[in-house]
C-alpha cells in the first residue's frame, strides 16, 4: 500500500488541492447565498430559487468535495507520516473546524428552507470569515511547517 501511495503521491496531492478549492469556494459562497436568501420575502418565488440554489451547491459541489478532500488528505497524511508531526495536528484541528462549519451551514440551509431565519445578514457576513482564517492557518502549517 505504501509503495502505491508513494507512486501516486503527486496525483493525490493535485486532486486534494483541486477539491480543497472546490470545497472552499462553497464555504465562501453559501453564507453569501444565505444573506441574499434572507432578504427574499418568505414564500416568494425568489425564496424558492434561493432554496434550490443552496441545495444544489451543497449536493453537487460541497458534499462531494468534502468527501474527496478528506479521503485524499488522509491518504497523503499516511503516505508522508504526517500524524507524527506537530504542524499536522494543528492543520487537522482547523480542517475539523471547517468540517463542523460545513455541517452547520448545511443545517442552517435546512432551517432557511423551512422559513426559519435565525441570524442577521451582518452575523452571516461575519461567519463568512471563518473559512478564510482557517485556510490561512492551514496553508501556513502545510507550507512553513513551523513545528
Amino acid at each position: 500500500m505504501q509503495q502505491v501511495l508513494a507512486m501516486l503521491y503527486l496525483w493525490l496531492k493535485a486532486g486534494h488541492v483541486i477539491f480543497v478549492i472546490f470545497w472552499m469556494a462553497g464555504l465562501f459562497m453559501l453564507p453569501r447565498f444565505f444573506v441574499y436568501h434572507q432578504e427574499a420575502p418568505e414564500g416568494s418565488p425568489e425564496n424558492a430559487i434561493w432554496v434550490d440554489r443552496e441545495r444544489k451547491l451543497m449536493k453537487i459541489i460541497m458534499w462531494p468535495a468534502l468527501v474527496v478532500v478528506w479521503v485524499l488528505g488522509l491518504l497523503l497524511a499516511v503516505d508522508i507520516g504526517a500524524f507524527a508531526q506537530g504542524w499536522f495536528h494543528l492543520k487537522l484541528a482547523f480542517v475539523l473546524v471547517l468540517t463542523a462549519y460545513h455541517f452547520w451551514l448545511a443545517s442552517y440551509a435546512q432551517l432557511l428552507a423551512q422559513g426559519v431565519r435565525k441570524l442577521s445578514g451582518k452575523k452571516l457576513r461575519m461567519l463568512n470569515e471563518i473559512p478564510g482564517i482557517a485556510a490561512a492557518v492551514i496553508v501556513i502549517m502545510v507550507i512553513v511547517k513551523p513545528f
